[in-house]
């Protein structure tokens, strides 16, 4: 079955084109990924991610390219965290809320340029950073003020360019355009792991039955993550007949599906930011020659290092944004406001406010449930390479990457399907 869907997806032409040019971008995004900025040191590079967790989450999400300080090196981070930046201004600025909200498609389309915008600066002021932090560590040679400048200037457009091309995948592929190219970069590190793992086990036979042990709690944690993504509450909901003319409309019943993980990874990520904040600020501080400050972020940076403390305090951070986020982009009073105006109603629930209450009573029941799924699915990988030893895969197996790699691809897989279908429509 699944070989005559493959079959038939390539005998489309308009559907084959489509998954050829996401592969063409694919191919474009991992030679921009293997270009590097010049005077690197990348042996002290490579033990400088394999010890700093965060850094190396980071890397996973560039398929590589910060470790290699390629002219792509901060990947899509800056465009996600732009876009974060405005869904949050929304709540502080009545006019963006309207814009977002009431404008429709066009206002959408203003915010997604503002979003533009923000990235140059939040790239410059991100690629600045990692390159003085690098510096310091005396991981590359130091750089004079032209050179910097040119580098920043650099890596800016990269980013930029991949912010460009998941656009296009987005208006002539198939999915999200952002969410497929941060979903190669996390495939294209695998071989790489597979391939350490090997090495590993040749090396040392003897722990074979740790990866066996590996590999089960994988397919287990696997499993997890599609149930959850999956998962939906759904609230029942009825029409009320209506009589026009000569017809009666109405009068059916259907439902309001609510997803248990409805953020889906953006807690993660913003968490994630945050989290990386201290130690930008310590070496952006230190570069300015302010000591004190400098000082001050470094300690916070310092207690961070501390597995337990990240942990939890990593933990906490999910689990408090997941309902944040949820709260910006899920509003009840306004799903029960739709409802009230085409004449639907939840049985046993009056219209309007009553309904808006219910619809937030069970929303903060079931993130209860999504929020501390994301703040474990967070920090699995740490929890893994505890208990197997295993640090090939801890970025990877068990942790946000797995989880982005497991919506995308039931997402690019739904969208296929529905491509299929209204042909096979067009076609009867």
């Amino acid at each position: 079955m699944w070989l005559q869907k493959f079959i038939q997806i390539f005998k489309i032409p308009d559907l084959r084109k489509k998954i050829l040019f996401i592969l063409g971008v694919f191919v474009v995004f991992r030679i921009m990924a293997n270009i590097p900025i010049p005077g690197i040191d990348t042996s002290r590079l490579r033990d400088l991610f394999e010890a700093n967790q965060m850094l190396g989450l980071l890397n996973i999400f560039t398929g590589g390219a910060l470790s290699r300080l390629s002219i792509v090196m901060l990947g899509l981070g800056p465009y996600i965290t732009a876009v974060i930046i405005l869904q949050l201004l929304t709540m502080i600025f009545p006019q963006l809320e309207k814009m977002y909200k009431e404008e429709g498609e066009a206002g959408r389309q203003k915010i997604n340029q503002y979003g533009r915008i923000l990235t140059v600066p939040l790239a410059a002021i991100q690629s600045f950073a990692m390159l003085t932090l690098f510096q310091h560590q005396g991981l590359i040679s130091s750089m004079s003020p032209i050179v910097l400048a040119t580098s920043v200037t650099t890596v800016v457009a990269g980013s930029i360019f991949l912010m460009w091309l998941g656009e296009l995948i987005t208006e002539k592929g198939i999915g999200n355009g952002i969410s497929l190219l941060i979903f190669a970069g996390i495939v294209a590190r695998t071989p790489m792991s597979i391939y350490q793992s090997y090495i590993d086990i040749e090396g040392n036979p003897a722990r074979i039955p740790d990866y066996f042990f590996f590999f089960i709690i994988a397919i287990v944690i696997i499993a997890g993550v599609v149930m959850v993504t999956e998962a939906r509450r759904n609230i029942p909901v009825s029409y009320a007949k209506r009589v026009r003319g000569m017809k009666m409309y109405g009068g059916v019943s259907t439902y309001l599906p609510m997803n248990i993980n409805p953020a889906g990874v953006i807690p993660i990520i913003f968490a994630l930011s945050l989290m990386l904040l201290p130690g930008m600020v310590a070496t952006l501080f230190s570069s300015l020659g302010i000591e004190i400050l400098a000082s001050v972020a470094e300690g916070i940076n310092n207690i961070f290092k501390n597995p337990w403390i990240y942990g939890i305090f990593y933990f906490v951070l999910v689990f408090a944004f997941t309902y944040f986020y949820t709260a910006i982009t899920f509003d009840p009073k306004a799903i029960a406001e739709n409802l009230q105006k085409m004449g639907g109603f939840v049985p046993g629930i009056r219209p309007g406010e009553s309904t808006a209450k219910f619809i937030k009573y069970i929303l903060n029941r079931i993130l209860f449930i999504g929020a501390t799924f994301l703040g474990t699915i967070a920090i699995l990988p740490s929890i893994i390479q505890g208990l197997t030893g295993i640090s090939a895969f801890r970025f990877l197996i068990g942790g946000t990457a797995l989880l982005i790699v497991v919506s995308v691809v039931l997402e690019t897989m739904k969208q296929i399907k529905a491509q299929l279908r209204m042909r096979e429509y067009e076609t009867f």
